[in-house]
Formats: C-alpha cells, sequence, structure tokens
C-alpha cells in the first residue's frame, strides 16, 4: 500500500505573501494576530482535498500497514484528519488481511429455506426472520439451490402459477480465504448482495453479505433496533414490560429482576442471555419466538447474524417452563 503513496503526485497550495511591505501595526491589528499560526491556512481557506492533506503529511511512504496506521494516528492528533476518518482508513487497511471467514454467519447460525416446504411455511419463515434474501436448499442443507429474495414472493401473488424454484436466483460461492477486498469488488460488480461460503471440503462453511463487508469499513450499519452499547443493556418500556440485550449478562440480569435464571443443566455455564435461551430452546432463536424461563417470559424482538440483539421481557410467575412460537405452544 505505501507504493501507492510513493507514486502519488498531487499539487501542493503554497502560502503566498503580500508582494507589497506591510506594515507592523496593520499586522497587529489584522485579524491574524488571533491566529496562533498567522501562516498557517484557516479551515475555511484551505482548499486541498482530503486525500492531498493525507498524502502531504504522510511523506517518506511508510514501509508497513501498522506504521501507515501510526502515521494516521499522528495525523489525527495533530488535526490534519478527523477521527471518523482515521477509523475508517484503518479499516480499509485492516480489512486487506481480512477474509470471508473472518465475518461470515456460521452455517448453524444461517437461515434455510427449504424447497419442498408449503408455501405459508416459506411466507411464515420470511416475515419471522425478517431477512430480506434466503438461501434455499433441497433435501439436505448442503444442498443450496438457489437464493430466493423476499420481495419476489410478491409474484405468487399476482401469479399463481408460478412455484417457488422458478423464482430462484443463482447462488454465488465463495472460499473462506476470499479476501475482503476482492469480495466487495465481486458484490458491486456482479450486483450481489449474498454469497455462500464453502471450506476447503467444499462443504457449507456459512454465508456472507455485502453489508457484513461494508461494516468492516464503515462500522455497524444500524437499524430501529439498535441502541449504543454505552447506553445499557435493560430498558423499562411505557407498557411495563423491558427491553434486554441478547448479550445481557445473565448475573447482571438476574440483579435487576432479583431472579435466578440458569440452565436446564446443571453441568451447563453461560454468560450471555442469549446464549442461555438459544441452549433451552436448542436452536437459533427466531423472530417472533417466546420462552419461560426463571420467572420471565422472552420474547426475540430482533436477531442479526443469527444472534438474538434484543429481547421482550415481562415478569411471568406461572412455575411452568413453556417454549412458545408466535404465542400457540409448543
Amino acid at each position: 500500500m505505501h507504493g501507492l503513496w510513493r507514486n502519488c503526485k498531487l499539487p501542493v497550495n503554497r502560502i503566498r505573501y503580500p508582494s507589497s511591505p506591510v506594515s507592523l501595526p496593520h499586522v497587529l491589528h489584522s485579524k491574524t494576530v488571533s491566529d496562533p499560526h498567522p501562516a498557517r491556512l484557516s479551515e475555511r481557506e484551505d482548499k486541498r482535498s482530503f486525500l492531498q492533506k493525507v498524502a502531504e503529511f504522510i511523506h517518506p511512504a511508510p514501509e508497513s500497514p501498522d506504521e501507515l496506521i501510526e502515521t494516521l494516528a499522528e495525523a489525527e492528533d495533530k488535526q490534519v484528519i478527523g477521527t471518523e476518518s482515521r477509523v475508517m482508513l484503518e479499516r480499509v487497511i485492516r480489512m486487506a488481511d481480512m477474509s470471508a471467514g473472518d465475518i461470515m454467519v456460521a452455517a448453524p447460525r444461517m437461515d434455510l429455506i427449504n424447497i419442498d416446504a408449503p408455501f405459508d411455511e416459506v411466507l411464515h419463515q420470511v416475515i419471522a426472520t425478517a431477512h430480506s434474501r434466503f438461501p434455499v436448499y433441497q433435501e439436505e442443507r448442503e444442498n443450496i439451490i438457489g437464493i430466493l429474495l423476499a420481495k419476489d414472493l410478491l409474484k405468487l401473488q399476482r401469479s399463481p402459477s408460478l412455484n417457488i424454484r422458478a423464482l430462484l436466483r443463482a447462488p454465488v460461492f465463495v472460499p473462506e480465504s476470499k479476501n475482503l477486498n476482492d469480495l466487495l469488488r465481486e458484490f458491486r460488480a456482479n450486483r450481489n448482495h449474498l454469497a455462500i461460503v464453502i471450506d476447503e471440503f467444499g462443504r457449507v462453511a456459512g454465508l456472507v453479505t455485502i453489508e457484513d463487508v461494508l461494516e468492516e469499513i464503515v462500522g455497524e450499519i444500524e437499524d430501529e433496533f439498535d441502541i449504543p452499547e454505552d447506553e445499557g443493556d435493560i430498558f423499562a418500556l411505557a407498557d411495563g414490560s423491558f427491553r434486554v440485550a441478547g448479550d445481557a449478562s445473565i448475573d447482571y440480569v438476574n440483579e435487576e429482576f432479583e431472579v435466578a435464571l440458569q440452565a436446564s443443566d446443571p453441568d451447563e455455564h453461560f454468560d450471555t442471555v442469549g446464549g442461555l435461551i438459544a441452549h433451552e430452546l436448542g436452536h437459533v432463536p427466531r423472530r417472533g419466538e417466546q420462552i419461560h424461563l426463571g420467572g420471565l417470559e422472552f420474547t426475540v424482538l430482533h436477531t442479526k447474524g443469527g444472534a438474538v440483539r434484543w429481547f421482550k421481557v415481562v415478569r411471568d410467575l406461572s412455575p411452568e417452563s413453556l417454549v412458545r412460537e408466535n404465542g400457540a405452544l409448543r
């Protein structure tokens, strides 16, 4: 990457001083006297582009990515670039050493659709999980035959003669070792948003989306359920219920609700509420799914990457530990 900076020839604006002499009193009473660096262009006057500023600061070129990251930190300290720009540049640099296997959703946590499932079951799964794209398999989960877009299901309403198989898009397969820069380039070139990740033995290892790759550059792309981590894990809602983060610690939830959440198997130990509930359910929790545990009723509000982001929690003093999905006992 440093070779790019060495070969970069960018025009450098030079500070121009007045050709006519300026009297000392005039200088002292000019606006420049308030500037601790009179010779430095103000932010408003500086016409250089962001790339020009960085290229001029990084000279000579760093010899390694680590040196480049250190130089960017120094540039931030000297206010050559802003914090957000520095963080994004660092993410781009680090992404060069990352692969699809580093950010994929693992196969056991993938939401797949069975091509032979009844339409009502497929529709229910699409609504419950709220994804826009689904890998579709036939007979066994390893046999991915296509990608179904949720919006394409609307076509079945207008043309009942169609079937789900006719709506499938060709799946894209990439190896776990696929570099993220190359993967993003292919996503853009082919207009794909999802790829199936294959391990060295040809088995399905997981899936990766263009959103997963972009989040490595810009950070997590938040939605209406996302709340900054430093704002807490438990929130009281107006209806008397609570919103609890899936990664909230069990000890913290026990303390706040004065309960004793624990696994049904005393030999099992979990740190987070999401991990405990996934174990008790025996599968990856789905949106709308409910479980009664330790005097509390947990409803899955939002999942991402196969993990629960938020639960809705209400107190439930019934002694039974029943699992329900969308309100129906199971």
